[in-house]
């Protein structure tokens, strides 16, 4: 042989390596089963049906190793979903599958059929023809294809369904308090007026009349989907595969709005929103007696396991995903069967969003209504879209503050949640209903702070710090509020804590009043109770033992704690010079191993080591870390631990449970 490989000998491997790789991502696929196999799998055949097309083009034949490649790797990808779909049943997932995948084997047949034929003229003109074909409906699919896989995580459902098995479900009285969670969408901490916001929120600061408010509150991670989980769940999102911004699933082509693949990337082991297996605070009040409901935007997936009546509530009418998300639709869902709203479609809303507010006012006091009616309790969550953009009000409250439409957003929906209050009383379940309020994370482009740093997706305060008031006028006491004011607590807590809080206020108990406050027991639950703090039992709930963690990606950003000042003094008895040591009895710790500036204008540098003390420093503006390098090193060996306790057991199982 000539010096090196012929041209054609050369064409000849790489054809054959070509081939053997769609072989190899079929097998792949079968036996990883990952979406994003499949989706590596459907590039592959755009790809080869571009060097199908070169073939024919420049030598006049049709590369027979790049047909059975292609071949491969689509059949691959239509067994895999016909097989392990987790979308409608095996019946529908054979049609629909076959449906998708069958103009590319159309094409591709009959391009075999030409090829045996490719030395005439017309056959050659016909093989062109069919590979541009091909091209476009490799294309076509690609975009199309279906990713609604089952999750490949270690299932939870044995424990999932024991325990709520063991909710007493009779033990649900007349007299057990409703619930109203009502949590905001990029509300920022300083929105409004209870925590300084220049324009007036009467009706949401009432919430804190004789109740509480909370000075230090956080969401549990700086974007959507994950505070949402850990609201639903008390646990990290870290736990569920839940770590980021969940997307439509559903096929739409228009332009900058095909995200459904990210989820295959992004949240990985085929996750598409919050897993079935989890135990939701909804399904614990519903195996309680309560009748729950949803209301708004839910964020947490869009079909079969993930929607929210699979997930304990009776009844949902809103949207499932955000409303600068296209598809963005309106549904009324029950028992996992949702209906479009023919008046809130996507084509509607994005015309004008204008009437949402109204709309989800009406749907959550027809849901309240209802079950005031009845003899039982309910649980209702009020999940507002706003003030997340693209921001939008009804006609009568469009230039309400005179500042810009995220206030005059806001300002709409106190007003029409002073409409529900006013309802609630004269249906006369307002005073036994406990009402929180919070908000899912900070601000993006407009919004207020406060004087914090950062804002949405950031890990500094600003990102995660959100107003949150709790009241139940009934029992103040039960909260540790004062009645006739608005009781202010210093202490920090987290989204987490929610769940755990509310079943100790409900009273739910398990195993026929065996145990009280029942939680779920084959998993670990980050939140804890925040009622020892607020009644006086306990100064703070989150010490080292116990910290709160800021969360991006699968990765611990930052952790903060609370450690008693008489402790920092036997740490180091130099400690006592400092006048914010001998004014406190506790002291509020952050630490940030590495963060990203949050100053555009020096976006190449970074905070590394990086110690704030909270309780007077909520601006995170200076860093303490050389002056208590004890404590800078104690926390950051807190993260690190705790990120390997994270990896170590990534759904957070019991083990004595599942062994």
């Amino acid at each position: 042989m000539e010096k090196g490989m012929s041209v054609n000998f050369k064409i000849r491997v790489f054809s054959v390596i070509t081939g053997a790789l769609g072989v190899l991502l079929m097998l792949a696929l079968w036996i990883v089963r990952l979406n994003l196999i499949a989706v590596i799998s459907a590039l592959y055949c755009c790809i080869v049906s571009a060097l199908l097309f070169l073939g024919t083009v420049t030598r006049k034949r049709i590369n027979i190793w790049y047909f059975y490649g292609y071949v491969a790797a689509s059949f691959g990808i239509t067994m895999y979903y016909i097989v392990w779909g987790a979308d409608a049943s095996f019946g529908m997932r054979l049609l629909s599958n076959i449906g998708l995948a069958l103009p590319s084997f159309i094409v591709i047949l009959f391009l075999y059929y030409v090829s045996l034929y490719v030395k005439k003229h017309r056959q050659v003109a016909a093989a062109v023809c069919l590979s541009v074909a091909l091209i476009l409906t490799s294309v076509v699919y690609a975009l199309t294809m279906n990713l609604k896989s089952k999750p490949k995580v270690f299932s939870l459902q044995k424990g999932h369904d024991e325990y709520l098995a063991g909710v007493d479900a009779d033990k649900t009285k007349a007299n057990s308090p409703n619930v109203l969670f009502i949590l905001m969408d990029d509300l920022g901490y300083g929105d409004i007026s209870r925590y300084g916001a220049i324009f007036d929120t009467p009706n949401i600061d009432s919430i804190a009349d004789n109740g509480l408010y909370f000075e230090n509150f956080y969401a549990t991670y700086s974007v959507c989907s994950p505070s949402r989980f850990a609201a639903m769940t008390g646990r990290y999102p870290y736990r569920g595969y839940a770590d980021n911004v969940m997307y439509p699933t559903e096929k739409c082509f228009v332009p900058f709005s095909m995200t459904r693949h990210y989820n295959s990337f992004e949240l990985g082991n085929n996750v598409d929103g919050m897993l079935g297996d989890e135990i939701t605070v909804a399904e614990t009040f519903k195996a309680a007696g309560y009748n729950t409901g949803a209301i708004g935007k839910w964020h947490l997936g869009d079909y079969g396991q993930y929607l929210p009546t699979n997930q304990g509530f009776d009844y949902f009418y809103g949207s499932y995903q955000v409303n600068d998300m296209t598809p963005y639709y309106f549904v009324t869902e029950q028992n996992g069967e949702a209906t479009p709203d023919p008046d809130f479609t996507t084509a509607k809303l994005r015309e004008s969003q204008a009437g949402v507010t109204k709309k989800l006012h009406e749907e959550m006091t027809a849901f309240i209504t209802d079950a005031a009616e009845g003899d039982a309790p309910f649980f209702a969550y009020y999940s507002t879209p706003w003030p997340h953009a693209p921001l939008s009000v009804g006609e009568e409250f469009d230039g309400a503050t005179g500042l810009d439409v995220y206030a005059d957003c806001v300002t709409e929906f106190d007003y029409y949640l002073g409409e529900l209050f006013e309802t609630m009383k004269e249906l006369g379940v307002y005073d036994n209903t406990v009402i929180v309020f919070t908000s899912d994370n900070g601000p993006a482009l407009q919004g207020s702070t406060g004087e914090l740093r950062g804002g949405k997706y950031l890990a500094y305060e600003g990102g995660q710090k959100v107003p949150f008031m709790m009241k139940w006028e009934a029992n103040p006491e039960a909260v540790g509020a004062v009645t006739g004011s608005a009781t202010r607590v210093e202490g920090s807590a987290v989204l987490v804590d929610l769940y755990p809080t509310l079943v100790e206020l409900a009273g739910i108990t398990g195993n026929n009043g065996r145990t009280l406050n029942y939680m779920p027991f084959d998993r670990e639950i980050d939140g804890v109770s925040m009622i020892p703090m607020l009644t006086g039992e306990k100064d703070y709930i989150h010490g080292a033992d116990n910290p709160i963690l800021y969360m991006k990606r699968e990765q611990i950003k930052g952790i903060q704690y609370t450690i008693d000042t008489d402790r920092l003094l036997e740490i180091n008895q130099n400690y006592s010079d400092y006048e914010i040591i001998t004014d406190n009895d506790w002291l509020q710790f952050k630490y940030f191993k590495k963060m990203q500036n949050d100053n555009p204008a020096f976006f190449n540098l970074v905070r590394k080591n990086w110690l704030h003390i909270i309780t007077d420093d909520s601006g995170e503006n200076y860093n303490r870390a050389d002056v208590y390098p004890e404590i800078a090193a104690e926390m950051k060996q807190a993260m690190e631990d705790a990120m390997d306790e994270f990896k170590a057991n990534r759904r957070g199982v019991n083990k004595q449970y599942y062994k």
